[in-house]
């Protein structure tokens, strides 16, 4: 059967610490992450709204295999700041190197497209830019104040960078007020060195944390790929360490391989494992747990933002 993953794979540009790494085999997938490829209607319009707009989305850097489902619904995550990444996780498919200087239009044109999607909640993420004094924080800001005045009904969730050793940058994020801030962890700590190396874990908790000191009513949450050799009382801990943080939710999915350079799956976690992670995280309090071998961060995001707000007030009113 042809693959989502089949049909949107194309040879990018690759930072030398990906393209020297050795190859490692490929696993074949089980039949419950299979998903066919995209061929609707939708699809094809979502897809014309982003060229014509000359817009990038993780849905297509990232190889997200929920692409044909979320683009016939008309769902997009955009991706601001350019297609090129300063750091080399290994198990990004997102092209690295040095990017170009900042598209200014930029935030108008992601406003406009919200706009023309008729969107209610938008998801906005980005490369990392390493490269810039704030990390790209203004832009996100600019971006957040362009959807408004264009769609003003349209609720906002960012996946940001983690803004390392850029002093002052969450604030300026913060103050542009997105309904949902979220940030991933991506893996356990013990994983950071081979799998996350340029990021530091306890600063990306502290990052989500901060969050909620800044503004208690913004939505934080994180997510995580499972089968990179983590073991499952590190994934539990992990939990821990996001609700310490007052994270209100978390996704947890498969972590695919998407090439023989890239970081090798060490299992593919069983539905029944992806249950019980989901049943152990609402017992830590999570608001929201989506966990499963397909979910991705953004994956039902607009139908998750309002089982979020639906949750913190049944909690509001539990407390009264």
């Amino acid at each position: 059967m042809v693959t989502v993953l089949d049909t949107i794979a194309r040879p990018r540009p690759r930072h030398p610490e990906k393209a020297h790494r050795p190859d490692q085999e490929v696993m074949r997938k089980p039949d419950w992450i299979r998903v066919k490829a995209p061929t609707s209607r939708g699809y094809a319009e979502t897809r014309e709204i982003v060229r014509s707009n000359k817009l990038v989305t993780v849905c297509e850097e990232a190889g997200c295999p929920n692409i044909g489902e979320c683009w016939d619904k008309k769902h997009a995550t955009f991706m601001i700041m350019g297609e090129i990444c300063t750091r080399a996780c290994s198990f990004c498919n997102v092209a690295t190197g040095k990017p170009h200087a900042l598209d200014r239009s930029e935030p108008e044109s992601v406003g406009r497209a919200v706009a023309q999607m008729g969107l209610t909640h938008v998801v906005i993420t980005s490369v990392d830019r390493d490269d810039l004094d704030d990390g790209g924080a203004e832009h996100f800001a600019e971006t957040i104040r362009a959807i408004r005045r264009a769609a003003p009904g349209t609720t906002i969730e960012i996946l940001t960078p983690d803004f390392l050793r850029k002093e002052g940058a969450l604030e300026v994020v913060v103050a542009a007020k997105p309904d949902v801030f979220n940030h991933n962890l991506e893996t356990v700590p013990s994983n950071y060195l081979t799998v996350r190396p340029g990021a530091r874990y306890f600063h990306s908790v502290r990052l989500l944390q901060r969050v909620k000191e800044l503004d208690p009513s913004i939505f934080t949450k994180s997510g995580i790929m499972v089968g990179l050799g983590e073991e499952r009382n590190e994934v539990l801990q992990l939990m821990d360490d996001l609700r310490s943080a007052d994270v209100d939710f978390i996704t947890i999915g498969q972590y695919l391989q998407p090439s023989k350079k890239h970081h090798p799956v060490k299992a593919f976690v069983t539905p029944d494992e992806f249950r019980s992670y989901e049943t152990v995280a609402y017992s830590k309090g999570f608001l929201v747990v989506a966990a499963s071998p397909l979910t991705r961060s953004s994956h039902h995001a607009g139908e998750d933002f309002a089982r979020l707000r639906a949750a913190r007030d049944a909690q509001l009113a539990r407390r009264a």
